[in-house]
């Protein structure tokens, strides 16, 4: 059955195997989760569950999601995440969904907002190298470069790798290998990095390629 979670990054650290191989791991406080709702294939036109996440007062939320949620009952979550599976008959609209979802040694793939680096030029953006360091380039040597012909195409194509906002995007990692569970913490132990700093919320489910 298809599986996904909704955790928050708690930082990087390493374990030991069996063998004494350092591991480097992404610890993510997953879940617990509450199934917020079911969409089926005859009202929605496929199928679904929402999942919600961390526990908020009902003054922080908008009307229309405390009312969405009140039809739930229990506690209003802050965090809400949809996750399409082909088969939710495993899912009821109360269930709680825990770490112990997952199991050490499956894959999967975590999704995260990557840190944002504001507004950036090309050099720190995309790699750009600098212009030579000599006399009569100044006085600017971090500059973009040639923008394109003029008279034709007159414009600047789409794409051209300029100065602009970095990161604080969706970036999904995919084929990350469970190393650890810990359902009383509910903890789980993602070996490598995952896209977000600390603190940030990221997405867990099935790896599509395993």
């Amino acid at each position: 059955m298809k599986k996904g979670i909704i955790g928050k990054k708690v930082g990087m650290t390493q374990i030991f195997d069996e063998s004494g191989n350092v591991i480097p791991v992404t610890v993510i406080e997953a879940g617990p989760c509450v199934v917020m709702q079911k969409k089926t294939m005859d009202k929605e036109g496929y199928e679904a569950v929402q999942l919600g996440f961390m526990t908020v007062g009902e003054k922080k939320l908008t009307k229309p999601e405390a009312g969405h949620q009140k039809k739930v009952g229990g506690e209003f979550k802050k965090h809400l995440k949809e996750f399409r599976f082909e088969d939710i008959s495993g899912y009821n609209v109360g269930d709680t969904v825990t770490a112990e979802t997952f199991a050490a040694g499956e894959k999967v793939d975590v999704t995260g907002i990557s840190k944002g680096h504001g507004f950036s030029g090309a050099v720190k953006r995309w790699g750009h190298r600098t212009l030579r360091q000599t006399h009569g380039t100044g006085p600017i040597h971090r500059q973009v470069g040639s923008m394109g012909a003029n008279s034709s195409p007159s414009r600047v194509f789409k794409n051209k790798k300029m100065a602009g906002q970095f990161g604080n995007v969706k970036i999904t990692v995919l084929n990350l290998d469970v190393v650890k569970v810990d359902a009383e913490k509910n903890i789980i132990a993602v070996k490598g990095a995952v896209p977000g700093a600390r603190g940030g919320i990221v997405f867990l489910r099935n790896s599509v390629k395993a």
